[in-house]
């Protein structure tokens, strides 16, 4: 998209200036849209750099929420970032800040704080500021982890058209945290995206099945599948070592 807005020249729909759009000509449409691409190809770059190194977060929650979670994080923003903006830090900064910049930073920056708060570090390194001179002066330097370069990636992101996009870095990474603490409505937090949207074909008798499921957990009762695996390992405990390799080659004869 960000190509597609370089060649047809329709770049300078994809920002907005608060006092410009939202105050005089009322295009409010642009908060829509403003996340849908970038403007220049280093936010392109940094953007798809970090977004790569957050793909372990789809791996441990699935295609379908990682999914639904770019989608209502990507609504949230929309409207959050440009309302706070034009409402509170527009007119406290005298309208110094007046700019949001076009790129879906607060998707990435929501994402990041999924990262931050379930994927440990592996190993830590120092590096020294300064060279000691005896070996009973303390360690002067600063230390990092194996995770310290991604946020140094979004941290470039961020800084590319600040103030407005530490701005809706923040919002992102608020609206992340938000729903890593689950502050967010719960009708919100359990609703899923359609499987068809992302190529998952779920048979209906399935569907059925995992409605029921989930159904028989919120009220605490155990399912039929759970029961049964249950009792068949009761009945196992209860025979004999000899019936149960009798019951291995019994098919064999």
């Amino acid at each position: 998209m960000s190509i597609a807005a370089s060649l047809l020249d329709i770049k300078h729909y994809f920002y907005i200036f608060v006092d410009l759009h939202i105050w005089r000509f009322h295009q409010t449409w642009r908060a829509l849209i403003y996340q849908l691409c970038y403007t220049n190809s280093s936010e392109v770059l940094f953007a798809a750099m970090t977004l790569y190194n957050l793909r372990s977060i789809e791996r441990l929650w699935g295609s379908r929420k990682y999914a639904t979670f770019i989608f209502i994080t990507f609504l949230l923003t929309s409207i959050l970032s440009p309302a706070l903006l034009a409402l509170f830090l527009q007119p406290l900064s005298l309208g110094l800040v007046n700019y949001l910049p076009a790129g879906p930073t607060p998707i990435i920056f929501a994402a990041l704080a999924q990262y931050h708060a379930m994927i440990p570090h592996l190993y830590k390194y120092r590096i020294a500021t300064s060279m000691s001179q005896s070996p009973n002066e303390p360690f002067q330097g600063i230390t990092f982890s194996d995770k310290s370069y991604r946020y140094l990636l979004a941290l470039q992101l961020a800084l590319f058209q600040w103030p407005g996009s530490i701005f809706g870095a923040l919002v992102g990474w608020i609206v992340g945290y938000a729903w890593r603490m689950e502050v967010l409505p719960r009708s919100l937090m359990r609703w899923r995206i359609p499987g068809w949207i992302i190529g998952i074909r779920t048979p209906r008798r399935s569907q059925e099945f995992e409605g029921l499921r989930r159904r028989l957990e919120d009220e605490g009762v155990p399912t039929a599948s759970t029961t049964g695996v249950e009792g068949q390992s009761g009945n196992e405990r209860r025979r004999t070592m000899g019936q149960q390799v009798m019951d291995q080659f019994q098919g064999t004869f």
